[in-house]
């Protein structure tokens, strides 16, 4: 029997998931788990992803680098916002990270506490991801980030990208798996053109951060899959 694949499309949908014994990728492309696997990439040691200012803050008083984003903007009084380019630094290797975002960090903690196992996802490790997952012998369901409970265009797309590299060996499950492979379908030869109008996109324009929007529309940047072990994404 083949394994399955499903899309969960926001957070508020995950409890009509079930996750038992399955393995979550969870995705926010704009720009969280895009951050998460460059950090990972670049010598980062661990990141330790939590839901509110105050825990990222505490671990700050522990030794942990913090950094803090809502609304698409980097907070005061941490070390680092929401931009990948920021963890592209060597001084940074064999650091731990605190991270809190809008919605990514909500979207792991949501997976976490049901799935067999959380996976970051992004465009820049698409490939990594499909052949990590296909080595493990378990369903997947894809956990978009969204924006604050909505559904969103990006993280679908990449739900349908990773779709499509699972399809020959695993069965589609309902429509969301469906309708995320047709979006990336139609986009997938000019993901920033087909985007371009899509309102977390336009969100972000506005704060003049047009180079992370390309960067973290590039496939298959990095060979590196962060997983979730205890509270710490390291990497599998």
């Amino acid at each position: 029997m083949k394994k399955t694949i499903d899309v969960c499309l926001s957070p508020d949908l995950v409890h009509l998931y079930d996750f038992d014994g399955k393995v979550a990728v969870v995705v926010d492309v704009l720009r969280a788990t895009s951050c998460m696997t460059t950090a990972l990439a670049h010598g980062v040691e661990g990141i330790v992803p939590v839901e509110t200012l105050e825990e990222c803050e505490q671990l700050g008083k522990e030794g942990y680098l913090t950094a803090a984003e809502r609304n698409g903007e980097k907070l005061e009084g941490f070390n680092f916002g929401n931009s990948p380019f920021s963890y592209m630094d060597e001084t940074l290797k064999r650091k731990s990270i605190a991270v809190t975002t809008t919605n990514g960090t909500r979207a792991i903690h949501l997976a976490k506490v049901r799935a067999d196992e959380v996976v970051i996802g992004s465009f820049l490790n698409l490939k990594a991801v499909s052949n990590y997952v296909q080595n493990i012998d378990k369903d997947v369901i894809v956990v978009c980030a969204g924006w604050k409970g909505r559904v969103n265009l990006e993280d679908s797309m990449f739900a349908g990208a990773l779709v499509a590299e699972l399809q020959s060996t695993y069965s589609l499950e309902l429509d969301a798996s469906k309708i995320a492979l047709s979006l990336y379908e139609a986009g997938k030869h000019d993901k920033l053109a087909f985007l371009s109008d899509c309102n977390h996109i336009k969100r972000l324009q506005k704060l003049n951060i047009q180079k992370d929007i390309e960067f973290c529309l590039e496939e298959n940047v990095y060979n590196v899959v962060p997983i979730l072990e205890g509270n710490r994404l390291i990497l599998g």
